[in-house]
């Protein structure tokens, strides 16, 4: 798998001085697949992608010089005669003119647009990140409810002997109504809950395909439980690689680029442009003096007033460079906070399997062996029987939740750090 190689550097890049820590689990097959389908499908990453292209192409158009102007014009034709030999005056003009602007106008125009292809870029790298993200995030999301409906299903199923069992000791006189009645009451809300399960993993799976370019109906198979998380990485290294490989930062890099050739074009629309032209007047040759052609030529400059407009156009400048600082700034937080947030949930979720799946599961299903056992001797009640499966039943689903959640953490911190790059494709 392509991706391997990579997440597996970038790992290590970042990784390698602090000790305990080991890789990132590797994509399984088919979420692989699904990831790659979304990076080369995605339509939200197709116009991006289109946009860049669009911002290239803007870089010749604005630091190309402005099209020469040919006039023709015929001048001072009597108008009793319309004749060209009757006069001096008369003549055919061609004149040919090329504009130039200040020096330095072209050359901050195409640094300005090439500030924005680059902010275009960085857009569509930090955009494929949160497609990726959103595909892990429903997939592990969907892989629970999917474990959820399994462990639901065979709760039902317990339940379905339990009822038979006790209607059977009910119609022999060694069973209540009530416990009939209870089990049954159980039964229908699990069966609840599963329909509402089985609504949210289909409408996971939906997400999925839709992120993917896929119809929204089309089954997903093979959909494995989360693999061990065994992961300890610090916020203060978090924050420092989302500052180096976090597309954002690039893209808020070049909006401030953007600013500064902004202002410095403001600045130079107060020198003048030139405007050099050429002409030559083609005259009759029967005139009284012979019909000589004449050649001129000259320069013309525009004359930067008024100066409020170009003043408001320094100061709007001014005031764009420096909101582009501050919302640098405040995406600057709100990483720092999402790296915070992500990686407190991860470690969360990495106690609690620890706590449910090395002590509290085991105990649970201990103490509901004990129970069956107990209740088939008529040592307790049918209720503390169904007390300790739902018990049972409701630490799995923990648990399951658990491992999903780490994941989906784990998916957050990829992208938001800015490490879950995949691998480049033969021709991009």
């Amino acid at each position: 798998m392509k991706l391997l190689p990579v997440v597996l550097a970038i790992l290590f890049g970042l990784f390698f001085t602090l000790p305990g820590f080991a890789a990132l689990p590797v994509d399984p097959q088919p979420l692989a697949t699904l990831l790659e389908e979304a990076t080369r499908n995605n339509p939200a990453l197709l116009a991006a992608r289109d946009q860049v292209e669009v911002s290239s192409a803007r870089i010749d158009q604005v630091s190309s010089l402005p099209d020469p102007q040919l006039s023709v014009s015929l001048l001072n034709y009597p108008v009793n005669t319309l004749s060209s030999a009757d006069t001096p005056m008369t003549g055919n003009d061609f004149k040919l003119s090329q504009k130039f602007p200040f020096p330095g106008k072209l050359a901050t125009k195409k640094e300005l647009a090439r500030q924005q292809v680059l902010w275009a870029q960085a857009k569509y790298a930090d955009l494929l990140l949160q497609v990726r993200q959103q595909v892990r995030d429903s997939w592990y999301t969907l892989s629970f409810k999917r474990r959820a409906i399994a462990l639901t299903q065979a709760n039902i199923a317990l339940l379905d002997d339990f009822i038979r069992l006790t209607e059977t000791r009910y119609r022999v006189g060694k069973g209540l109504q009530q416990n009939v009645l209870t089990a049954q009451l159980e039964r229908s809300r699990l069966f609840d809950r599963l329909l509402g399960l089985q609504r949210d993993a289909e409408i996971s799976q939906a997400r999925i395909n839709s992120l993917a370019a896929r119809a929204t109906e089309l089954p997903l198979d093979d959909i494995p439980g989360p693999v061990e998380i065994t992961y300890g990485p610090t916020l203060a290294g978090l924050q420092q690689q989302a500052r180096e490989n976090r597309p954002l930062f690039a893209a808020f890099d070049a909006l401030i680029g953007q600013g500064e050739q902004k202002a410095k074009l403001a600045e130079l629309d107060y020198r003048p442009d030139f405007n050099l032209w050429a002409g030559y007047r083609f005259r009759d040759d029967d005139l009284t003096d012979g019909g000589t052609d004449f050649a001129s030529g000259g320069i013309s400059i525009n004359l930067p007033f008024p100066v409020a407009k170009r003043r408001a156009a320094v100061q709007e400048a001014d005031a764009g460079l420096r909101m582009a600082h501050q919302q640098r700034n405040d995406f600057t937080r709100q990483v720092d906070f999402e790296l915070h947030r992500s990686l407190a949930e991860l470690q969360q979720a990495q106690k609690l399997i620890e706590l449910y799946g090395g002590g509290i599961v085991p105990q649970a299903e201990q103490a509901y062996l004990a129970t069956l056992a107990a209740y088939q001797v008529d040592k307790v009640d049918f209720l503390a029987l169904t007390d300790s499966l739902m018990t049972l039943y409701r630490y799995r689903i923990d648990l399951a939740r658990a491992e999903s959640d780490a994941q989906r953490s784990l998916a957050r911190i990829g992208a938001t750090t800015g490490l879950d790059k995949p691998a480049p494709r033969n021709g991009n």
